[in-house]
């Protein structure tokens, strides 16, 4: 008889086929997803900055006569005019620093849940895909983009201002934690999940979805880095329209101005009442650029590094 039959402790549904064993190999790719999001992270952030600065300076801007761009060309012309074409790099080494635990949390989250609900040949399911995804995007949120965009959108907002107070990362990020606490980082933690979990839960959907066609009846099939990149840059696009709304409303829950809303809900209610649906959907057109470029490239980055990984991190 089988010694397991006895035991009063139930195995974990991994190790059920292959022991202990199993359980080394769900960490171990962990551990790569950890590693290869890392370095991707890292990569991509340096070629996408300028379409998520462009961004954030449309989402900042109010109507009226606070109202300073009339749109993407006129705030990258401003902005090249005033500052010099590195202003559109104002702010990169905030990101720069997030976006590699980022990326990191992302992938190492989304390869551990998959090794533990994939079928036998290494499948997802349709819910396991949404599921993984939205895992995925609240870990990252937690972890890293959160404190990383709040930093981000304030240094941002501040060199709009006349007398920025903002003299470097450090400075910047002592003032925040001087003036406002800990929790100064955290702000707009709410929709940051939300956003997140909604952002990875429908790429990460349509990436595997479109593999899985590719594949066809051969699950081992290999897909091409140029159809990986393809089928990322829909994924982005779809998260781009799905989602966008959440992305205004983080925004402007972690400006310098966020202290006018009482939370979430209120923020949404009174961009709606004062600025109308449109508001909701500023950015889109520079947003989409800067997310299906983004999107490609990270995970055609990823799936080398992932390749690589497992031929020599065995």
């Amino acid at each position: 008889m089988d010694p397991r039959r006895l035991s009063p402790f139930p195995q974990r549904p991994w190790m059920r086929s292959e022991g202990a064993a199993a359980g080394a190999g769900t960490g171990t790719m962990g551990l790569k997803g950890i590693v290869a999001g890392g370095i991707t992270g890292g990569i991509e952030i340096c070629i996408t900055y300028p379409t998520e600065f462009v961004k954030t300076q449309l989402q900042l801007d109010e109507k009226g006569a606070a109202k300073k761009y009339n749109g993407i060309g006129d705030c990258v012309k401003k902005t090249v005019q005033q500052r010099g074409f590195f202003g559109l790099y104002r702010g990169l080494s905030v990101l720069l620093y997030g976006s590699i635990p980022k990326s990191a949390a992302r992938f190492g989250a989304f390869e551990t849940f998959k090794t533990r609900i994939q079928d036998s040949n290494g499948q997802l399911s349709s819910s396991g895909k949404l599921l993984c995804g939205l895992g995925a995007g609240v870990c990252e949120a937690v972890v890293a983009v959160t404190p990383m965009e709040t930093i981000k959108v304030k240094f941002i907002n501040d060199q709009r201002s006349a007398n920025p107070k903002y003299k470097g990362f450090a400075h910047g990020v002592g003032h925040i934690i001087k003036s406002e606490g800990i929790g100064g980082i955290y702000k707009g933690l709410t929709a940051t999940i939300l956003k997140q979990g909604s952002n990875q839960a429908i790429r990460f959907f349509v990436l595997e979805s479109l593999k899985d066609i590719y594949k066809g009846d051969d699950p081992k099939k290999p897909v091409p880095k140029l159809v990986v990149g393809l089928f990322g840059a829909i994924a982005g696009a779809a998260s781009v329209f799905g989602n966008t709304p959440l992305d205004v409303v983080k925004t402007r829950m972690q400006g310098l101005e966020a202290a006018k809303y009482k939370n979430t809900a209120d923020c949404a209610v009174k961009i709606l009442k004062n600025e109308g649906p449109a508001a909701f959907y500023k950015g889109t057109v520079p947003r989409l650029g800067r997310v299906c470029l983004d999107v490609a490239i990270t995970f055609m980055i990823y799936d080398s590094f992932m390749d690589l990984f497992n031929k020599v991190w065995v």
